[in-house]
């Protein structure tokens, strides 16, 4: 039984996790907005939480804290200039998850994480109504160049997601009686006694 035992697994072995929030985390410190999936974003968060709490003590012990989680010196040196002193006077609780809703793949929740003071800028959240899947999908193509196709007598398209059925190899003719009775093995007369 698994009581008491604290963080989720994500299906990944430890070292494979550990790198997934290094990298997640890395992300996080310098766009300081990052869209995953939402059980990824809980466990993020208090990686987050913890490496911007020790970046308000800003002592060599704790900068080689942060550094073992931020392999890049630069983001680092963020943490400890910018990100941390904005929340000097904050008792924790530095991020916020906004859900954008499934995933149009696999169905899994998208979430934005965020710093709770982002100012939004470029890679602003979307409004409530709106998905992450909207700011992703290439604009679509005009109308007009599907009608033009038509019209040239082009065949429609079928949908990219499904296959024709696929063609099967023509059945063999049931052989006929004669070359069924070449096939078969003869049949051996009875063997002749020697007279004597």
């Amino acid at each position: 039984m698994r009581h008491g035992i604290k963080g989720r697994k994500l299906g990944r072995t430890t070292p494979h996790r550990r790198a997934l929030f290094r990298n997640q985390l890395a992300a996080l410190v310098e766009r300081e907005r990052i869209i995953t999936t939402l059980p990824k974003a809980k466990e993020l968060r208090r990686l987050v939480e913890r490496v911007v709490t020790r970046g308000r003590a800003d002592t060599i012990q704790t900068r080689r804290w942060v550094r073992t989680w931020l392999q890049e010196r630069s983001l680092v040196r963020k943490v400890f200039d910018d990100i941390s002193p904005r929340f000097a006077d904050r008792p924790g609780g530095y991020t916020r998850i906004i859900k954008l809703g499934p995933r149009s793949g696999d169905g899994a929740e998208l979430v934005a994480l965020e710093f709770v003071d982002f100012a939004g800028g470029a890679g602003a959240a979307p409004a409530a109504g709106e998905s992450a899947s909207a700011e992703k999908k290439p604009a679509a193509k005009p109308a007009k160049k599907k009608a033009a196709k038509a019209a040239k007598g082009g065949a429609a398209k079928k949908p990219p997601g499904k296959k024709p059925p696929a063609k099967k190899p023509p059945a063999e003719k049931a052989p006929a009686k004669k070359a069924l009775a070449q096939r078969a093995p003869a049949k051996r007369a009875p063997a002749k006694k020697p007279s004597a």
